[in-house]
């Protein structure tokens, strides 16, 4: 649930639900954006991507030298 993952109290979750919803309505009304722009937004949505994916490498790097690093510790 949204309240446990963010420690929302509910009226609080109630409120980003709202904004969410007013935000969906607001994204469906408005007209596509300028050819320019299209491409910028592109252009951004592949470096969102190349970071999801750089973030993902890094996490799983930081797993492997952290094990590692427990391992190679004397007992």
């Amino acid at each position: 649930m949204l309240s446990s993952k963010l420690s929302l109290r509910v009226h609080e979750v109630d409120a980003v639900l709202l904004c969410q919803a007013h935000f969906r309505v607001q994204a469906r009304t408005q007209a596509p954006p300028a050819g320019q722009e299209a491409g910028r937004i592109k252009e951004l949505e592949r470096e969102v991507r190349e970071l999801h994916k750089a973030n993902e490498i890094l996490k799983l790097a930081g797993a492997f030298f952290a094990q590692a690093a427990l391992l190679s510790k004397p007992r």
